[in-house]
């Protein structure tokens, strides 16, 4: 009698694979020392946990086979990116629209501040879901125009190809959403360092791995993971 046993998971012909980094942890934020601004958007480097968890990330992925890896244009992601950078040989592409959800007023590091002080702004962003509630901030649909603007571009480039992005919190929790139709925050919080898997084909956008963190320690975990 013939079997018809279960298979793995196989990328479709022209299909693209993503990776979705998160950076590694960037310092603190202090009222004292705001983080710079590229574009508006705060640019902190990485606090030296964060430069751990980079190495462990290039440690994770320099065994596959990935052919292309890209940035935004905020430090942190390049930072987090160049242990892996330097164990394939590639040099990153810089996207633009690869950049953290744009926080308005609150950007800086002035979002933590209102985070950790409940900030009633804070509370009902995360009660409604939207981040255009932060004077200036980002609305959803722009947000997720650029976005897809930029994996479309990625899944031309490299159909049947794997692809390393590192990215931020909230373009990881706006993806994972979209692809799935979930509320707009349900993926957020990824942790630093942590690897998130979609499949890219024909407009359509695969959820394959979320949150993946196993080459974190406990000791590299602790630190609650940040938004921006």
């Amino acid at each position: 009698m013939r079997e018809y046993r279960q298979t793995r998971f196989q990328r479709p012909e022209g299909a693209t694979e993503v990776l979705l980094v998160r950076h590694g942890e960037s310092r603190a934020a202090t009222a004292d020392n705001p983080f710079p601004l590229v574009d508006g958007h705060g640019d902190p480097e990485l606090h030296p946990n964060g430069r751990e968890q980079a190495i462990r990330v290039g440690e994770r992925l320099k065994s596959q086979p990935i052919s292309a890896i890209y940035v935004s244009n905020l430090r942190r992601t390049a930072e987090t990116a160049a242990p892996l950078c330097g164990h394939l040989g590639l040099e990153p592409f810089v996207d633009p629209d690869l950049r953290e959800v744009y926080l308005g007023e609150w950007e800086g590091g002035l979002m933590r501040v209102k985070a950790h002080e409940n900030d009633p702004v804070y509370l009902r962003v995360q009660e409604e879901q939207r981040w255009d509630l932060i004077p200036g901030g980002e609305p959803h649909e722009a947000l997720n125009r650029r976005l897809i603007r930029s994996l479309t571009g990625i899944a031309e480039r490299h159909p049947d190809e794997l692809v390393a992005a590192f990215v931020h919190g909230g373009v990881i929790g706006h993806i994972l959403a979209h692809a799935t139709g979930a509320r707009p925050f349900a993926f957020n919080g990824a942790d630093n360092g942590s690897i998130s898997h979609i499949v890219l084909l024909e407009g359509r956008i695969m959820l394959r791995r979320f949150n993946d963190s196993t080459h974190l320690s406990e000791a590299l975990s602790v630190a609650q993971s940040q938004m921006t």
